[in-house]
């Protein structure tokens, strides 16, 4: 057994004998004698050197052992050999995750989110929203032709009889002007998108360039006019431009509003307040997204209810050879973005209707 130096214990306040631990490795084999680090105390040094101060260090001396020591120390060996080669064949620990870091840093920010932080998330969701349908089918990237108001296509299929029909047999003449046709063609705000086969789109605001690619055969019902037809004369998108402007106007003044900050509070110690914003501002705000908010629900039920009107027109009128539906992607859209103005339009309000109450109370 190979004995660890001892750290020296100065001063023993009973004096007599000081016997440190002793720290074996695995390897340590135990004998019949050990080395154990004994020191005297100045107070318990009879017949020794006085002129030689004892300097606190531990002093190594063999004492030998009993057999009973020896047993017992040599017990304590074999179970600390059997721990460290346990302890050596064992793997190490996965590292984990430290998701407490990880959730703290995320909590740390939620104190300076603040009521109007919010309803500023709000409103800039719903001008996204409405900016990507305006840009509807205005270019042929990815994702933006998907974006449309109304889509016209070729299509064979049993056209539906009525008895309010004079000429029923009017499907099989279009049926045969058709032919094999598949073009599809889709409306937005801003532009129109074409397909002539089925695949690639061409997109752009004229109409007239696109039908200069296109062949006769291709369009025979000129479906492409069709569309044209539906952008100029019943698509009116200036609301919503008109809209979206007011929306970042009412962001803008949100962005004012004050937020947590520390102040002195006339004791020596610092504290959190938060003012109240202003009344005017506030008030200012809740008039423009309201006015948003209206514009909004204007443009939206009118582009539903014209779209689904010019869908069914275009559908019966060439019966048996032509389907037409509607955007559900901008409808969503529209929809979706009015309620998050009418829900920041009802926070403001109770936000100023808060304030109000607070104010008499305090008075």
């Amino acid at each position: 057994m190979q004995p660890v130096a001892p750290q020296a214990r100065p001063g023993n306040p009973r004096g007599g004998l000081d016997v440190f631990c002793i720290r074996c490795s695995c390897s340590t084999a135990f004998s019949s004698e050990a080395h154990i680090g004994i020191g005297l105390t100045p107070e318990r040094r009879p017949g020794l050197d006085t002129e030689r101060p004892w300097d606190g260090t531990a002093r190594d001396t063999t004492v030998p052992l009993s057999a009973f020591q020896s047993a017992l120390l040599g017990r304590i060996a074999e179970d600390q050999q059997r721990a460290c080669k346990a302890a050596a064949a064992e793997e190490p620990p996965p590292k984990m995750v430290d998701t407490e870091r990880f959730r703290l840093g995320w909590y740390r920010w939620l104190p300076f989110l603040g009521y109007h932080h919010v309803l500023m998330i709000l409103i800039a969701v719903a001008i996204i929203l409405l900016s990507l349908l305006l840009a509807g089918c205005s270019s042929s990237s990815p994702m933006i032709p998907g974006i449309f108001l109304l889509s016209l296509y070729y299509d064979r299929y049993t056209a539906v009889p009525d008895t309010s029909q004079v000429n029923y047999n009017v499907n099989n003449a279009i049926a045969d002007i058709v032919g094999g046709a598949r073009l599809q063609a889709r409306v937005g705000y801003f532009g129109i998108c074409v397909s002539p086969e089925g695949g690639a789109w061409l997109c752009s605001n004229n109409a007239t360039s696109l039908a200069n690619e296109i062949s006769v055969d291709q369009d025979p019902l000129n479906l492409v006019w069709l569309a044209s037809q539906f952008k100029d004369m019943i698509v009116f998108p200036y609301l919503l431009i008109i809209a979206i402007i007011f929306a970042f106007i009412c962001l803008l003044l949100l962005a004012t509003f004050p937020g947590w900050h520390e102040e002195d509070s006339g004791e020596g110690t610092e504290r959190e307040i938060k003012p109240f914003p202003s009344r005017p501002v506030s008030q200012v705000a809740l008039a423009i997204i309201f006015i948003s908010s209206i514009f909004v629900l204007v443009s939206v039920l009118w582009q539903h209810t014209a779209s689904v009107a010019a869908s069914i027109t275009a559908q019966d009128l060439a019966n048996g050879s032509v389907l037409a539906g509607v955007g559900s992607s901008a409808m969503v859209m529209g929809w979706f973005s009015f309620t998050l103005l009418i829900i920041v339009t009802i926070g403001l309000l109770v936000m100023i209707l808060s304030m109000q109450v607070l104010e008499h109370m305090m008075d």
